[in-house]
């Protein structure tokens, strides 16, 4: 999954209002921000294989310290600890524990059987990836949704707060689309150098959530 991790994101300010988007996107995004770094440094790995699957060409052959159910539950309640002590707000720690699993479970679904239980252990996936189709669907699906409870339960302070989150969507969905239908990446390591931009969406939804307001209930019911 790409797109559909963003989408799970924004849906959780509905229940996790307290967070920055930019705080969300971090823990929903946050095994894929540690990815390249490991793989970079050597301690996970992965191929270009075309073909491999339909809606992807990776070829994940170890990745058991980001991407192992295990390692997960460890991210998540690492992150939640640290926005606790730093925030204080058990609902939104619980929350970001939970969205950083929620990445692996979303992975366990479109990956075919390459995602570990724990380091070592059994690989599972449900191999959403084998049809391009299937994957759109998904994909796109969950993303909509997601932008369309966070609009909803947002309002712009200004006119860039309504701007900021447009291009946000237009531009992860561009970048989706691209990544889908254009050539594979010409090496692992241009593929991970590349990845470390998706950092930069975690800093974009700071600087959304900057300038939008949550919405109070008595704002929604009127």
């Amino acid at each position: 999954m790409f797109i559909a991790h963003f989408g799970v994101a924004m849906a959780a300010k509905k229940v996790a209002p307290q967070p920055s988007l930019g705080t969300l996107v971090l823990g929903a995004q946050l095994l894929d921000g540690l990815w390249p770094v490991l793989v970079l440094l050597g301690w996970e790995r992965v191929a270009i294989v075309p073909g491999i699957t339909a809606a992807s060409p990776l070829d994940f052959t170890s990745y058991p310290y980001t991407h192992s159910l295990a390692a997960s539950v460890v991210w998540g309640v690492l992150l939640a600890l640290a926005y606790y002590a730093l925030r204080r707000d058990r609902n939104g720690a619980l929350w970001l524990g939970a969205l950083v699993v929620s990445h692996w479970l979303l992975d366990w679904v479109a990956h075919r059987p390459d995602l570990p239980l724990w380091p070592g252990g059994p690989r599972v996936g449900l191999g959403l990836w084998y049809s391009i189709s299937a994957t759109l669907i998904a994909e796109f699906g969950l993303f909509a949704v997601g932008a369309w409870i966070y609009a909803s339960v947002t309002r712009a302070r200004d006119a860039l707060g309504a701007v900021l989150l447009w291009a946000f969507i237009i531009v992860l969905g561009g970048l989706y689309l691209a990544a889908l239908f254009g050539p594979p990446p010409p090496s692992p390591q241009a593929l991970a150098a590349s990845a470390l931009a998706g950092w930069l969406f975690v800093a974009w939804g700071y600087w959304i959530d900057r300038h939008r307001m949550v919405v109070e209930a008595r704002e929604v019911t009127a």
